[in-house]
């Protein structure tokens, strides 16, 4: 369906100096344990104990609190090595360094928040309304979580190579598996607040995913490869196979902005992907239902890094709109 219709919603004219018009509808579209005569001896971590000998268990309950005091001295060392590391202009092994990022988010954002991290444990949010779905790219430069601030909790995140989303057809796949689990899975149910303990305790706790947000970026590799490809050229390359999922915004691109520079093309191409990708949306039954219904919007994000801007849309899909199409873009903002 999605591949009948890029034409109907185009970023053509969807340059950001026209963001001032936001509100309109736009319509172009751990030592191991050692192992001595056959039996596990005692393995010790700062705040738990383990005796398997076929007696003693310490059990890990959700109201355990971390022990800050061993913590601290560790973090106090950890800080000094690598002090010196640095004053001796060597170099962090990466598992080290990993090591030290590890134990400052402990104490800063862990201890620090220890309640709402064992809510967490609990269930997979600790909110009941708002839930995103983010659909990302891969790219280490574009973390939904740093660049929107998002929290454990609040958001159910896929990312994958251009942030693309196949049609309904194209058939099995992560993002596909994702979709399902979180539009499906994490649909929010209606139960007596009586139930709460029960539902918790056996882990049926429903999110509830109100909106999917597409992120696309800036200098995007992936729609890069997708621009570079030779028409009807054999394919025999997964990141070929995979992007070619955005071969109508290449397409819609090379009409639109043929005769512009390839970067500005590539631009072009990295906006108009997440439309199509939108509109791919649509193409999964549960999915067109529930926007159908009211209960879940489609929207879609571009991730500036070069000047750090991000602008944003909401996708509109209801019949009767303007010239008969089914689709349209609102709300559209830049925030700088």
């Amino acid at each position: 369906m999605a591949s009948l219709l890029r034409s109907s919603l185009s970023f053509a004219a969807f340059d950001a100096s026209s963001a001032e018009a936001s509100s309109q509808f736009f319509w172009k579209p751990l030592e191991p344990p050692k192992i001595g005569n056959s039996s596990l001896n005692l393995v010790r971590t700062s705040n738990a104990r383990l005796r398997i000998r076929g007696s003693v268990e310490e059990k890990h309950t959700p109201a355990r609190k971390a022990s800050k005091e061993p913590f601290r001295l560790t973090r106090k060392l950890t800080e000094n090595e690598r002090q010196v590391f640095e004053e001796e202009g060597q170099v962090l092994d990466p598992f080290q360094e990993l090591e030290y990022r590890f134990k400052r988010f402990k104490r800063k954002n862990y201890v620090e928040n220890m309640v709402d991290y064992q809510n967490l444990a609990e269930r997979q949010s600790p909110k009941f309304h708002q839930q995103f779905m983010v659909i990302a790219c891969a790219d280490s430069r574009v973390c939904p979580s740093n660049i929107l601030g998002f929290q454990p909790g609040e958001s159910f995140t896929v990312r994958n190579v251009a942030n693309l989303v196949p049609p309904f057809q194209h058939g099995a796949s992560e993002t596909s598996a994702a979709l399902e689990f979180a539009v499906n899975s994490l649909e929010a149910r209606k139960f007596h607040k009586s139930d709460m303990p029960n539902l918790i305790l056996q882990g049926t706790h429903r999110l509830h995913v109100e909106n999917i947000l597409i992120v696309g970026h800036s200098r995007c590799g992936g729609i890069q490869a997708l621009m570079s490809m030779k028409d009807n050229a054999d394919s025999r390359s997964f990141i070929k196979d995979w992007v070619s999922i955005g071969k109508s915004a290449r397409l819609s691109t090379k009409a639109a902005a043929g005769n512009l520079s390839f970067e500005m093309q590539c631009r072009h191409c990295e906006k108009e992907s997440i439309n199509g990708s939108l509109l791919n949306l649509l193409t999964y039954p549960w999915i067109e239902k529930r926007v159908s219904e009211g209960t879940l919007s489609l929207h879609g994000g571009y991730y500036d890094f070069i000047d750090c801007t991000f602008e944003k849309w909401t996708l509109v899909y209801r019949e009767g709109l303007e010239g008969g199409s089914k689709y349209a873009i609102k709300n559209r903002a830049l925030w700088s």
